[in-house]
């Protein structure tokens, strides 16, 4: 009997010819996932993962057992693939006589690649191939079928680039021509895939579309990636020029095209790191045995502890190895802290982590799309094929750190966290590491590492009564051996006096001694400050965010940043804070719970007027940084600000950019942590943080902010608050769910500011809703919200605003075609305004506006005029984006002219801007110019 499984390309089983029924579309996962793992045991707990993800139903055994019930009904008949149960879960046992198409394929690929011979290798490529019916696991969708299904497109396409080397080699690149132009269509960034069609080209007697081939990718090469040719395809094109016989590629794996940026993430080791010589061990075995799988999913370490697990050197061991071993990671290493224990909430999410993945790895913004799952695949796409090791941090569990993991081979994931991850290793096949306390011997050297051989060898006792103390609790002795190497001519047993008397507990600890312990050895660290440096400590435990720049934390203790300075140095040299980049300070979690506790006992008083000043800090320095960055004529009104709280002075926009680049998640996390009784503070920073959110695309940390201001602001009844927090919801719904998911809060917003009799708000509302219709081609609503704008606009004595809604309404009335030289007018009169107010702004926006009329009228030599005036205004004010659009304007209107080559170096100079600027709405931008440029 002849049994066959496929499930590259719909999940399938034939019996002698014959298809057997396998049910709907969750049975077929259950054999899926079977069939991934033939012949080994799957786990209940990983079947139900793999089939329903992190959303089981309520009854998923029982579920999972009827399923499986009925896969065994409809291979009874064969007697030769059978769903055994056994202890822990199931398993489908085959004779050899029965076949999955995925594990020939591999099986194929793997002969051809160690044939040594091209005809034998070429016929099993071509063998393993034709195995392939569409795509895998098809119409299947859970996550992990989703990535296995990935990894195997990757394999497949890497089969047939083998293939085609194999092909080129054996002088068949007449057959291969159409494949290869087919593949490099389908993967243009793909410079392995555009050497073969060059060699394939070249030698059917094509060499000049050989290396117009060449042309393109290199164009394409360095719009999307910034980076030239490799030097294999270099080689190539230099023999195409010289009509040399090209050589046939060498059989070796081709990585992907190298990006510019090679991340380099990894803290600073420690610099007397001693001991866990069994778990460096370990780790490097298991670097050795996965360094040379083709196919299998990425290692992920995880690293925990038994008990006390925090500060028990997780951080510390993960990045010791990472440093040791980075040289087998020639591509990068990327590290993130998950903060996944943060005692003040501020958790680094998936999303904000692999965002900063991406920008690591050199991906400007414009390139960046919404969604986690998409950006997820975007960073996964990008470490395909490289060596690159990630470090997560501090994960609060599994489901933390699933979208962070690399997807295909070659990359390694270290996974550090206080629980133990058995999640990821039922499901993602993790190796578990715990880290256990350091025993005595191993607690000695680690003082002798760092006091140094004479000084403990002269105190035995003490050293001894110090680690036994200290419970073999890394953080606990490391921050003893501060103290004591920065008190020289301290006795060691005057230290070990101090842990001996103190005999409190740190409740946020999970158990048993070493909490009482860690306490009392903050608590004796925190004794030798100075008065002012010890306030500073405390009040510290207020702050929110994940660290905290000199300037703020000046604000906070309400001292100047010359004193502020040198206490927080104190600080560091006792290893109380640790300073993460220049200026910017953190706390380990358990000494910010502690300094938490800490500062209840300062008065309810001493406490709010901290906040207070820290709050405005934050409010008036984002402000003045959103005034200077939107040139806002409306801003929304502050109260003064403490004495003692100081802003910022951001002189320009490039500095402005930079502040807000570093103290957003600080400001997030202030918004949406903010105590009762600063409601006002919150909607406001969520209002002046917006622009910077928008420009940077990050709509979900948009969203929820002003969803935390809009809580605020119901909490005092302030209609501002609501009105301000509306609208900012309704843009965040809009990039996120699309306007339908918007208009109810902007419907909201209008009322408010309406009741308000804020005219400008209602202005802004309307210019809004007037964008959503032109966008839906509602130019006839959109002409009406222009209008309703100006009128308010009007109300409000804002002249600028009004220039704006004039030029609305002429665009919008020339793209209904009703009165164009009404159009003209109004565009006009927008024009004499900004020139009597003298905004340059406005007066390149109206120009701007004026050659989209003319250039719709037909009047193309006019429509150039107006946009050289635009550009040449917009560079005076160095906007670079509207430059950028402008550019583009102009070469359509030379393009529409039939000025060709004008038209091409407009559009040029526009690309070059989108691609500098890097700004999340240059996408469609950039998009609409790349076509132009194909034309």
């Amino acid at each position: 009997m002849t049994v066959e499984f496929s499930v590259l390309g719909s999940v399938e089983a034939s019996i002698d010819g014959r298809s057997a029924v396998l049910g709907h579309a969750r049975q077929r996962a259950v054999l899926a996932v079977l069939l991934a793992d033939v012949g080994h045991l799957v786990t209940t707990d990983q079947l139900t993962d793999r089939v329903w993800g992190s959303r089981p139903p309520r009854q998923a055994v029982p579920t999972l057992r009827s399923y499986l019930s009925r896969l065994r009904q409809a291979l009874a008949a064969t007697g030769e693939a059978v769903i055994a149960r056994q202890p822990g879960g199931y398993a489908l046992t085959t004779a050899r006589s029965v076949t999955v198409d995925m594990h020939t394929f591999r099986h194929l690929a793997a002969q051809a690649r160690a044939a040594g011979d091209d005809t034998r290798a070429a016929a099993l490529f071509e063998q393993a191939l034709r195995l392939w019916r569409a795509e895998p696991f098809a119409s299947l969708d859970t996550p992990w079928l989703n990535a296995l299904r990935e990894t195997l497109l990757q394999e497949r396409l890497a089969v047939q680039l083998d293939w085609g080397d194999v092909r080129l080699r054996l002088g068949q690149h007449v057959a291969l021509l159409p494949e290869a132009a087919a593949r490099a269509a389908a993967h243009p960034l793909d410079e392995h895939l555009a050497g073969q069609l060059m060699l394939a080209l070249h030698r059917c007697g094509r060499s000049a579309e050989a290396l117009d081939h060449y042309r393109r990718t290199c164009s394409r090469l360095a719009r999307e990636l910034g980076i030239d040719p490799g030097r294999h395809l270099q080689d190539i094109q230099a023999a195409v020029l010289q009509q040399d016989a090209v050589p046939a590629p060498v059989p070796q794996p081709q990585g992907p095209a190298q990006l510019s940026t090679i991340p380099a993430q990894l803290p600073l080791s420690v610099a007397a790191f001693t001991g866990r010589k069994s778990e460096l061990a370990q780790l490097d075995r298991l670097l050795h045995s996965t360094a040379g799988a083709l196919s299998a999913q990425p290692a992920a370490v995880v690293i925990s502890a038994v008990s006390g697990t925090a500060g028990v050197g997780k951080t510390a061991l993960a990045v010791h190895w990472a440093h040791r071993v980075r040289d087998a990671f020639p591509d990068g290493q990327l590290y993130v802290n998950l903060r996944g224990f943060d005692p003040g909430g501020s958790v680094v999410g998936p999303a904000e982590a692999v965002r900063g993945f991406l920008d690591a790895l050199g991906v400007p913004p414009a390139r960046v799309p919404n969604g986690l799952a998409a950006q997820a695949g975007l960073y996964r796409s990008l470490l395909a094929g490289r060596r690159v090791l990630v470090v997560l941090d501090n994960a609060r569990d599994a489901e933390h750190v699933r979208p962070l993991l690399p997807g295909g081979s070659g990359c390694l994931a270290l996974v550090t966290s206080r629980n133990r991850l058995t999640g990821l290793a039922a499901t993602e096949g993790a190796h578990l590491l715990t880290v256990d306390l350091l025993t005595p011997t191993q607690a000695g050297d680690l003082l002798t590492s760092r006091l140094g051989a004479h000084r403990t060898a002269a105190e035995p006792a003490a050293v001894e009564e110090i680690v036994t103390r200290c419970t073999g609790l890394p953080l606990a002795l490391a921050i003893m051996a501060a103290r004591a190497a920065a008190q020289p001519r301290l006795p060691l047993t005057a230290l070990a006096h101090e842990l001996r008397e103190a005999g409190s507990r740190l409740d946020a600890l999970d158990a048993g001694d070493p909490a009482s312990q860690v306490r009392a050895v903050f608590s004796t660290s925190y004794r030798a400050l100075t008065t002012d440096a010890a306030r500073l400590f405390r009040l510290l435990g207020l702050h929110p965010g994940p660290d905290i720049a000199l300037p703020a934390a000046a604000s906070l203790a309400g001292l100047s940043r010359a004193r502020t300075g040198a206490l927080l140095t104190e600080l560091t040299r006792g290893n109380l804070l640790t300073e993460r980049t220049p200026g910017r300070y953190a706390f380990h979690d358990l000494l910010r719970t502690y300094a938490t506790e800490l500062v209840t006992h300062d008065s309810d008083d001493a406490r709010r007027s901290a906040v207070h000043r820290m709050l405005d800090h934050y409010l008036h320095t984002a402000h003045a940084a959103d005034a200077l960055l939107t040139r806002r004529k409306d801003p929304i009104s502050v109260a003064p600000a403490q004495p003692g709280a100081v802003a910022e002075e951001l002189p320009d926009r490039r500095e402005v950019l930079a502040w807000f680049s570093a103290e957003h998640p600080v400001v997030l996390a202030v918004v949406e942590q903010s105590p009762a009784g600063f409601e006002t503070h919150t909607w406001q920073l969520a209002t002046v943080v917006a622009t910077f959110l928008k420009r940077q695309g990050r709509w979900p940390a948009l969203a929820a902010a002003h969803t935390a201001a809009l809580s605020a602001a119901l909490r005092r009844n302030d209609r501002t608050g609501q009105a301000n927090a509306h609208r900012g919801l309704a843009l965040a719904r809009t990039q996120l769910n699309g306007p339908d998911d918007a208009r109810a809060h902007y419907a909201l917003a209008l009322d408010l500011f309406g009741e308000l009799g804020d005219h400008a708000g209602q202005a802004r509302i309307h210019r809004h809703l007037g964008r959503m219709s032109a966008d839906r081609d509602e130019h006839r609503k959109a002409l009406g919200h222009a209008r309703q704008a100006f009128a308010h606009y009007k109300a409000a004595h804002n002249r600028l605003g009004q220039a704006g809604a004039l030029d609305h309404i002429g665009r919008n009335l020339v793209r209904l075609g009703d009165d164009r030289s009404a159009a003209l007018s109004y565009s006009l009169r927008a024009l004499a305004l900004v020139e009597e107010i003298g905004d340059l702004n406005g007066q390149a926006r109206t120009w701007r506006s004026l050659g989209y009329i003319h250039h719709h009228l037909g009047r193309y030599g006019h429509a150039i005029d107006c946009y050289r005036q635009a550009v040449d205004l917009v560079r005076k004010t160095d906007d670079r984006y509207h430059e950028a659009t402008s550019l583009a304007d102009l070469g359509d209107t030379h393009h529409a002219a039939a000025h060709p080559d004008a038209a091409h170096h407009a559009w040029t100079q526009a690309l070059a801007i989108t691609d500098e600027i890097g700004l999340p709405g240059t996408a469609p931008l950039r998009a609409r110019l790349l076509h132009n440029l194909d034309r």
